[in-house]
């Protein structure tokens, strides 16, 4: 029963909006500049490899956020 409220197309249209939306200011926002600072091809790939962390830890900041959004909500 949970799990057809977990999965209905409205919960699913946010989720997918919000993968969206966060991929395009990763890119937009951390990625770009990164890879626009250096010249060579191993110093860029190895600049986009580092902004991974910076993705990571702004999921894992969200997913705690709504976590704790859920706890204290009842």
């Amino acid at each position: 029963m949970i799990w057809s409220a977990i999965w209905s197309p409205t919960n699913v249209l946010v989720g997918v909006c919000a993968a969206v939306f966060t991929l395009a200011l990763y890119a937009g926002l951390i990625l770009a500049p990164a890879w626009a600072s250096y010249a060579r091809l191993w110093e860029r790939l190895a600049a986009a490899v580092l902004t991974l962390y910076v993705l990571a830890v702004l999921v894992g900041v969200g997913v705690a956020g709504a976590l704790a959004a859920v706890y204290f909500w009842g």
